[in-house]
């Protein structure tokens, strides 16, 4: 009993805040005198409770006016407004039928009528558009569209600098390095009479050529060219071709997502394929890609020793994570014995 007192207690203070003071001191005076009369002539029929539910029903009117008025301007106050005036003329209409005796319980006719009334207006709100959802819910998911547009904003932003990362070092570091490898070969070649200087020079350009490829391989983990210049399908197969496994590459699309949807698709892959080269260096591997709609969907399969863990963290996890960052499902299944599978679901829709 206690529990239930204190959970209505909220609600009982939120009811005397809402009730106009003077009008109800007005009501209070006016039934007490009503009932004061009525003792001191007599007694008889009850009649001040004709007076008091009528005082209630200008009380309640006003009560439900000044609850719907805390919603904001708009349909949904406008249906709770006429919902609240129908429970308290419904009530009063019920009061009524209890103090005039009982009877056949006629106020339910009243409340149908009210139940209709209120059907009609919901749906015609509901054809002409109208937002009934609470000023809350509104809130969150406005905020939740304003979020997710522009953390989408962000990652294409970030897919876009990595791609200018990537072309400057192809086109200012790497192209340095290689003319600077020409160079020491030139020089290498004019040291004949000097082979302790020319181990030297060639010593460097081994050493240039390295740092070229490192940085080669450096620029394609940002951003692949062939990605940027002929798409996902062709990186996917240049990928398979590449990998120390036989990979068998089935991409059918017919247009081309947005770059940070083509950039985390790539990723997957790659990593995937990485992965069965370390721990399935033995196995084969399917790559399928699909576009469904406004989803990308790709998988990539093995026939390895499976057993492939995500909570192990490392790259799978870290794909997982990329995956997530644009709203799409990662899904990993690799029993043991049975090689490994995953299914990535990117959504693409503009």
């Amino acid at each position: 009993m206690r529990e239930r007192l204190a959970a209505a207690a909220p609600w009982l203070a939120r009811l005397a805040r809402l009730t106009p003071r003077l009008p109800a001191q007005i009501a209070g005076g006016a039934s007490l005198l009503c009932f004061v009369i009525w003792a001191i002539t007599g007694a008889g029929s009850f009649w001040p409770a004709w007076v008091w539910i009528s005082c209630a029903l200008i009380i309640g009117l006003m009560v439900a006016w000044r609850w719907s008025r805390l919603a904001p301007p708009g349909p949904r106050r406008d249906l709770e407004t006429q919902a609240a005036f129908s429970i308290v003329v419904w009530v009063y209409t019920v009061l009524n039928w209890a103090v005039g005796g009982g009877g056949s319980f006629w106020p339910v006719w009243v409340l149908i009528g009210f139940g209709i009334a209120f059907a009609v207006r919901l749906e015609w709100l509901r054809r002409q558009g109208a937002d009934l959802r609470p000023n809350r819910e509104r809130e969150l998911t406005a905020r939740v569209e304003t979020l997710t547009e522009t953390r989408r904003g962000a990652l294409d932003v970030q897919a876009a600098e990595l791609r200018r990362i990537e072309r400057d070092l192809h086109d200012g570091a790497q192209a340095r390095l290689v003319a600077l490898s020409m160079q020491l070969g030139r020089a290498e070649e004019g040291l004949a009479d000097r082979p302790e200087i020319a181990a030297l020079v060639r010593q460097a350009r081994a050493e240039a050529t390295a740092a070229n490829a490192e940085l080669r391989d450096l620029a394609r983990g940002i951003a692949p060219p062939v990605l940027s210049d002929r798409g996902l399908a062709a990186a996917v197969e240049a990928l398979g071709t590449r990998s120390p496994v036989p990979v068998a590459v089935d991409a059918q699309l017919g247009r081309r997502a947005a770059p940070v949807v083509e950039s985390a698709a790539y990723f997957v892959v790659a990593e995937s394929l990485t992965n069965v080269a370390k721990h399935a260096p033995g196995a084969r591997a399917e790559v399928t890609i699909r576009e469904a709609g406004d989803t990308l969907d790709v998988v990539v399969a093995d026939d390895g020793p499976g057993g492939a863990d995500l909570t192990a963290g490392g790259g799978l996890d870290g794909l997982r994570r990329r995956v997530a960052a644009l709203d799409g499902a990662f899904e990993l299944a690799s029993p043991a014995g049975e090689g490994t599978r995953i299914e990535v679901r990117l959504p693409c829709g503009s």
